[in-house]
């Protein structure tokens, strides 16, 4: 479903989206991948991990880009044959709901919706074959201290559902935690991974992860749950 083009993997140097884009090439023989994050080749491992997808056999470019700038990631875009994106970038700044100012609000939306919207709009005309964004378990469940997460991915969610009433592709895919990738997991604290674990829903494997992503991907559902 990924198409011929090149695959846009936003967050695509952080733990999740590095192997996320691992994946495409091993498993879905992608082999033009354009991997944007904040700081590009500065963030740790983008190198090695250009290289290895290289040494599979894929062309990768690796572009520091704020994807909710809309005029620099119009930019990154200019004459991209784009197939599919995959939207994995986002932020945590968790806190009750009295103690999230204007600020904390923004700096958590705006990787995910702003970027997201943009996305939507940029890639619109170009006949992708898929869109897939990745939403959180928070926005469906609820997760305490997480209301501005929770309510940017919900965003998410509503993005899929009016982009398949148009016509377009796209899925949500509403993830519980994965195990630390290097991503955000990795920086939750035991009290947050005993959390967690209480909730009923366990953090998945990278292994199970994947496979969830590769079953959901197969289906024509705008927006589903994908739990262990």
């Amino acid at each position: 479903p990924l198409g011929g083009g090149t695959v846009l993997v936003t967050g695509g140097t952080g733990g999740l989206g590095s192997v996320v884009a691992r994946h495409l090439v091993v498993r879905h023989g992608v082999r033009s991948l354009l991997l944007v994050s904040r700081r590009g080749l500065g963030a740790p491992g983008a190198v090695e991990l250009r290289d290895e997808l290289g040494v599979l056999g894929a062309e990768v470019a690796v572009v520091a880009c704020d994807v909710a700038d809309r005029e620099a990631l119009a930019g990154v875009l200019a004459g991209v044959e784009l197939s599919a994106v995959i939207h994995t970038a986002g932020v945590l700044d968790d806190g009750v709901v009295s103690s999230l100012s204007a600020e904390r609000v923004s700096g958590v939306l705006r990787p995910k919706v702003d970027a997201a919207w943009h996305l939507h709009e940029l890639t619109r005309g170009m006949g992708l074959s898929a869109f897939v964004l990745f939403s959180s378990i928070s926005g469906v469940m609820g997760s305490a201290g997480q209301g501005n997460y929770a309510a940017a991915n919900v965003f998410l969610d509503a993005l899929a559902v009016r982009r398949r009433a148009e016509g377009l592709p796209a899925q949500s895919l509403a993830w519980g935690a994965w195990a630390p990738t290097g991503g955000m997991t990795a920086s939750l604290s035991e009290a947050d991974r005993q959390r967690i674990a209480a909730s009923g829903v366990p953090p998945l494997s990278v292994e199970q992860g994947l496979a969830l992503l590769d079953a959901a991907m197969a289906t024509d559902a705008p927006h589903l749950v994908p739990l262990g």
